[in-house]
């Protein structure tokens, strides 16, 4: 199964401010609300919609401007996504797994490297797993990778793949200190058909992927390196390169506000609907009179508008403390530690629980059965959000927060 990527290359637009930014992933959301259905069906978004988010720059907020991009922050990126969801929960999770990427391989990876991947005039999209079901074989100049991968999120039009592979011969207790972090091009896999009978997020695009003899550079691998783990107190080739602190900070707790700003988006997506739906509609039972009059659907749109919006402040606060994080690494100020990183990462797992609970508690309890139909808004959101409940970041709420306690006593 393949998918076509860029059909002409978009010109470098680095002068883009953080609200024009926001301002045209707004500007998509009609075209998102109306693709939706066409969106699941394909399993991730149209060639239309692709073309869409590179006109708009939406590609490069995490390319450094060394090579045309827009170097903004994390809050940018964030402020994005929530839009996007807003529109469709799916494309955005499509699009966000595979742009947020640019700001690992940008602040890891060497200036050659990043020359070949950002250099080329090419747009770059790098969908990413953590989990190493890959297998190394060192060879002559680089490494020889073979294995399949499952639920690289937006793998259809990504430009690379950015995985983690076990050395041949390492023993299962080693894997975690002996892995391999490497960057591979569009020819170095081969994409599965086998996503979209999923409850929800069915047009992700979190498509398997097959590596099969895979030659890989060593400039482009990372020995001994855990992407959830990669220490930067010693500084980054980014922060060296770049001279940007946004270049200096660990990744975990990024991917984990990714996925939160997505969850708030969502619950965007939902109120909308629900406003619709409490503008137009009578209540469910009688006395029948309009929702819009009646005190107990004005409680829960007020409910879920301000919990939604409580969320993504704590969200914009994340990536605030993250940008400081970064900042007093790059200065020589502090350490980004371990601990730092899965603080920050925890606190977007609240704002995920914090958008799905209100929601599901003050929108979807009472939509209504119409509102419920198959294919219907309402529907789809739903079923997105379940998906985004029990996906695995999600569930490493309760570990985190125990390993968390554990340091916060270590510390003294």
């Amino acid at each position: 199964m393949a998918v076509t990527n860029d059909a002409d290359v978009i010109p470098p637009q680095p002068d883009l401010t953080p609200d024009d930014l926001v301002r045209r992933a707004r500007e998509l959301r009609p075209l998102l609300v109306e693709s939706q259905a066409d969106t699941e069906e394909r399993t991730y978004y149209s060639p239309e919609i692709h073309q869409a988010l590179e006109t708009a720059g939406l590609y490069r907020i995490y390319v450094p401007r060394l090579y045309g991009g827009c170097e903004s922050d994390v809050s940018t990126f964030v402020r994005v996504l929530i839009e996007l969801a807003r529109g469709c929960v799916s494309s955005a999770w499509c699009y966000g797994l595979a742009a947020a990427h640019a700001l690992q391989v940008a602040t890891s990876f060497s200036e050659r490297a990043q020359a070949e991947v950002f250099g080329s005039g090419q747009e770059f999209r790098a969908a990413s797993v953590a989990a190493p079901s890959v297998i190394a074989r060192r060879e002559e100049g680089g490494w020889r990778l073979e294995g399949k991968v499952g639920y690289c999120s937006g793998i259809p039009y990504s430009t690379h793949f950015l995985g983690q592979a076990i050395p041949e011969g390492v023993a299962p207790e080693d894997a975690d200190t002996e892995m391999l972090l490497f960057l591979i091009p569009r020819d170095g896999w081969t994409m599965l058909d086998d996503w979209g009978d999923q409850l929800g997020l069915r047009g992700s695009g979190s498509h398997s992927i097959v590596l099969n003899d895979t030659h890989v550079p060593d400039h482009r691998v990372l020995e001994r390196t855990n992407m959830i783990d990669i220490d930067v107190s010693a500084g980054t080739p980014g922060l060296r390169l770049h001279g940007n602190p946004l270049y200096a900070g660990r990744n975990a707790g990024v991917f984990s506000m990714t996925l939160a700003a997505i969850t708030v988006g969502a619950g965007y997506n939902a109120l909308d609907e629900y406003e619709q739906l409490t503008r137009t509609r009578p209540t469910s039972l009688p006395p029948l009179v309009p929702r819009s009059t009646d005190p107990d659907y004005l409680r829960w749109l007020g409910t879920a508008k301000v919990q939604l919006a409580t969320a993504e402040a704590a969200l914009l606060q994340c990536a605030r403390m993250h940008r400081e994080l970064c900042e007093n690494a790059a200065s020589g100020g502090g350490r980004y530690t371990f601990e730092d990183d899965q603080h920050i990462g925890a606190i977007a797992r609240e704002v995920i629980v914090q958008a799905w609970e209100s929601a599901e508690r003050n929108i979807f309890r009472s939509a209504g059965a119409r509102a419920m139909v198959k294919g219907a808004r309402m529907e789809r959101i739903y079923r997105d959000m379940s998906m985004i409940a029990v996906h695995r970041n999600t569930g490493f709420r309760d570990p985190v927060h125990r390993l968390l306690g554990m340091m916060h006593l270590a510390d003294g």
